[in-house]
């Protein structure tokens, strides 16, 4: 048995940083001080006070503002429609329990199509209406629903407001210098990757890498927009933010187009390589400029005027180096700026974040079907302590409707809720019944917060079991105003609170989300929807919109562990990708030459020919593969400079859609 976490430096308290009490100490005293005001304000239930407190505790000021904002139009939209729902049905139950059961699951759907505060706002909006109007059922008068509504509204808005007070009293970590940080990290793991995909052999962990490059970048889309509620500073240079980092998903392009032309190109030049190294260092310097580029550029350059391999490999390396010189400029310009700057990048719109509908719409049926069963439970026992089993089941289900695996959550749920279940027990009915003022319970609850604080930071594979710890602590020892002592009133409580998720975790296995392979098949067709939309003469999305779009696609697989799912899915995106950027470059290519301008034509006409929204045509491929080949010969043969340049161009076209050669057609139809 190992007992060495009872050594003296490895208790929590000890080894805990200055970080880390910082922030457990901030957390805990905001819990306490919004359990001592709702008590002050006589609410009857100051618990939730003391859990929103709890729930708004982030380790940034950006993401607590951000967080707050989302509670509060949460709470007010969930109370709002609590009000409606049962002011206008508790005279009929089964009315009631449609109307509830209908609210839950549009806050499911709502908040499925979104990754931030929207999200955050509308599944509170869904379970604060199932608190407050699950706990009215039993009421005779009508005013008591007012007052109850107004209650827990308080009750949210007080734990917000000691939250808020102290982080602005013992502040953390700038969310700005947290998301410059890593733009500048990212910036230079750009490079890294760009060192990894362009080597000369060919190693197993590029689609990791991959992967991991597209997620770390969406991620800090976040961190933006953290940012974003931090300060004035960030909200007056948000422009600059979303150019840097659609820039550095372009370059994540650039950088797998390049090493699909290196994967075509049987003999590339060793000089290319060692130009190549010496790139990646110059650009690695601080002061790294264009002239010095521009001579190592020049000395890797073709001898034969007419090599178009060569020409096209150059000019698109040329453009990775100038894009990254462009995204290093506009970081130094951020960092020195002020709130007074004013700072004018190209317009670009906001990263596209956009959610499988199919998915959002069974996760709001199985929402729907958990809270009708629970009513139609409840009313035909007629169940006491009904009410708490529904409101559990409805956190249950919309909260992890979109977690990536929502079973194992609503299973850590459950586990938190019994061991809760024990402890509660004991600490209400072995020290809170002996207590008769507030103050003798903080001198118990505070240091009991900040060890669970403290474990939640330092041991990082249980934080989310500390953290339900935390948060659903309070709804268990049920600190109420007066307080009360029923066994059986207790027992009858947590045994439904459990019952609740526990029918939760029985729908999730039930009705299971889609699995990853039929996800995967879902945003392949999109992504395939969306490619023909690009090749029309007037694309509803512009060249970046579609972009962000594509990597925001791959990322939803990127947890996933079905290797040939996340495969196809980042094949597809990546080969869409490359192509989309050689249509919107043959749009703007112009010649005067007839013969010239058919060629481009018929190059935009045949992806349409070989990709449709269901998957390859392989014999249009095929034929398509080769007519490609043909025009790159005609056109090397004619020697000239714009031959050449289109020659290179289409080249880079055979070489993307040769990857979805790899594909078996059996694989293609059933994608």
């Amino acid at each position: 048995m190992n007992l060495s976490w009872l050594e003296w430096q490895n208790l929590p308290w000890i080894k805990a940083t200055a970080g880390q009490w910082r922030y457990a100490l901030r957390n805990a005293i905001a819990m306490c001080l919004a359990l001592s005001i709702a008590y002050g304000l006589q609410l009857d239930e100051p618990y939730w006070a003391m859990t929103s407190a709890a729930v708004v505790s982030f380790p940034t000021v950006g993401g607590a503002i951000s967080k707050s904002l989302g509670r509060i139009a949460g709470s007010l939209l969930g109370a709002g429609a609590a009000l409606l729902i049962a002011g206008h049905t508790l005279n009929e139950p089964w009315l009631f329990a449609l109307a509830m059961s209908a609210w839950l699951a549009l806050c499911t759907w709502v908040a499925n199509h979104y990754q931030n505060n929207v999200a955050y706002a509308f599944s509170l909006a869904g379970y604060t209406a199932a608190i407050i109007a699950f706990t009215t059922v039993n009421i005779t008068d009508i005013n008591d629903l007012w007052d109850i509504t107004q209650a827990r509204v308080c009750e949210v808005i007080s734990g917000i407001l000691c939250g808020g007070l102290m982080m602005m009293i013992l502040p953390s970590t700038s969310d700005g210098d947290t998301l410059i940080n890593s733009l500048k990290e990212m910036h230079n793991k750009l490079l890294e990757h760009a060192g990894l995909l362009l080597q000369k052999e060919t190693t197993d962990n590029v689609r990791s890498a991959h992967e991991s490059v597209i997620a770390q970048i969406l991620t800090m889309n976040l961190l933006r927009i953290q940012a974003f509620w931090s300060h004035y500073r960030f909200r007056r240079q948000n422009n600059v933010l979303n150019y840097v980092l659609h820039q550095q998903l372009r370059m994540t392009s650039v950088i797998s187009s390049l090493r699909r032309m290196l994967l075509n190109w049987q003999d590339p030049p060793e000089a290319l390589f060692s130009a190549l190294q010496e790139l990646l260092k110059e650009l690695a310097k601080s002061d790294c400029n264009k002239y010095r580029l521009a001579q190592i550029l020049s000395a890797a350059a073709p001898t034969d005027k007419d090599d178009y391999r060569h020409l096209a490999f150059l000019q698109r390396l040329r453009y990775f180096c100038w894009m990254y010189l462009n995204i290093s400029r506009w970081l130094r310009q951020f960092e020195r700026a002020d709130a007074d700057s004013s700072l004018s990048p190209p317009a670009v719109p906001a990263l596209a974040r956009h959610t499988d509908s199919a998915e959002a719409s069974w996760s709001a049926l199985r929402t729907f079907t958990v809270i009708m069963l629970g009513c139609a439970f409840t009313l035909t026992t007629q169940w006491d302590a009904g009410d708490a089993a529904i409101t559990l089941a409805a956190i249950a289900c919309v909260l992890y409707s979109s977690v990536p695996s929502p079973s194992n959550s609503v299973s850590l749920l459950l586990k938190t809720l019994l061991l809760l279940s024990v402890f509660s027990f004991i600490i209400k009915f072995g020290l809170m019944v002996q207590i008769t003022v507030l103050w003798q319970f903080l001198i118990f609850l505070f240091p009991l917060l900040i060890t669970l604080q403290l474990f939640k930071l330092q041991q990082k594979k249980r934080a989310s079991l500390w953290a339900q710890l935390i948060v659903f602590g309070g709804s268990f020892l049920a600190v109420t105003n007066p307080p009360t002592y029923d066994y059986q009133s207790f027992l009858n409580d947590n045994l439904a609170k459990v019952i609740g998720v526990m029918l939760a975790w029985l729908a999730f296995q039930i009705l299971r989300p889609s699995s990853d392979k039929r996800r995967s098949r879902r945003h392949i067709r999109a992504l395939r929807r969306e490619f023909l939309d690009q090749l029309s003469r007037r694309p509803h999305l512009s060249q970046s919109s579609f972009e962000s779009l594509i990597y925001h696609r791959v990322d939803q697989l990127n947890s996933s562990r079905d290797d040939q799912a996340r495969l196809w899915l980042l094949r597809w995106g990546v080969v869409l990708l490359n192509c989309s950027h050689i249509v919107w470059q043959l749009r703007d290519w112009h010649t005067d030459a007839e013969t010239l301008a058919a060629m481009r034509d018929a190059t935009l006409r045949d992806l349409h020919r070989i990709i449709s929204e269901r998957g390859v045509h392989h014999s249009s491929l095929t034929a398509t593969l080769e007519e490609l080949q043909d025009m790159v010969t005609t056109l090397a043969a004619a020697g000239g400079a714009r031959e050449t340049e289109l020659a290179g161009i289409i080249w880079r076209l055979y070489c993307s859609l040769s990857q979805l050669q790899q594909a078996l057609p059996e694989e293609a139809r059933s994608a």
